[in-house]
């Protein structure tokens, strides 16, 4: 019977982290068991593809909610990823890291580490982007690859009082613009990519 130091339930967007991590500057052994299987599939890696994977069930949960009272006894979709990668295999790869503002609210609320100044750091140590970056997840900016009509659009905002964002991860988060992506030279990039040093199996 093969033994291992670590076994992580779930190659998800997190699970493949952890894997990675646990795994990279050790001896360490390290399981991974995921119930879905390989992300290496033309419409996970092409980024249009989402569209046809949110209705997948090999790659997809096909979660629903509940039926909501508030909205009629309707049920909402939830699409999860059932693969490798995770639901960052399948989702729209749009890479914003959150309102410092709400990071910030968490620390004052009695959350010592949470505040916006300590986890910056560690959003940068798993980013790379093209100028650099020590992490593995590159992050893509698509602004110079924008369509004309989106141009247009983000003008026709700013007429109406709407600023202008070059950067949702910078200095100003809200307002319109063009949001980065994580994709790798026009495919998606996922945490799944991050594992092939730990030792992944589907079940």
């Amino acid at each position: 019977m093969e033994t291992f130091d670590y076994i992580v339930v779930g190659a998800g967007t997190a699970g493949c982290v952890l894997a990675h991590r646990l795994s990279a500057r050790s001896r360490n052994r390290v399981l991974v068991l995921e119930a879905g299987g390989s992300d290496r599939r033309f419409w996970i890696r092409v980024p249009i593809g989402y569209g046809r994977t949110y209705n997948d069930p090999r790659v997809n949960w096909m979660y629903e909610t509940e039926p909501d009272p508030g909205l009629n006894g309707a049920r909402s979709f939830w699409p999860r990823g059932k693969v490798l990668g995770g639901s960052g295999s399948i989702n729209a790869m749009v890479y914003v890291r959150g309102q410092p503002a709400d990071f910030d609210n968490w620390a004052a609320c009695g959350n010592p580490g949470w505040s916006w100044a300590d986890v910056r750091p560690v959003f940068e140590s798993f980013e790379n982007h093209a100028n650099g970056g020590p992490g593995l997840l590159r992050v893509t900016d698509v602004n110079p690859m924008a369509h004309p009509l989106c141009r247009a659009y983000i003008q026709a905002c700013q007429v109406l009082g709407y600023r202008y964002t070059p950067d949702f991860n910078g200095e100003q988060p809200e307002g319109v613009g063009i949001y980065p992506t994580t994709t790798r030279g026009g495919f998606r990039e996922s945490t799944g990519l991050s594992i092939p040093a730990a030792r992944a199996r589907s079940t």
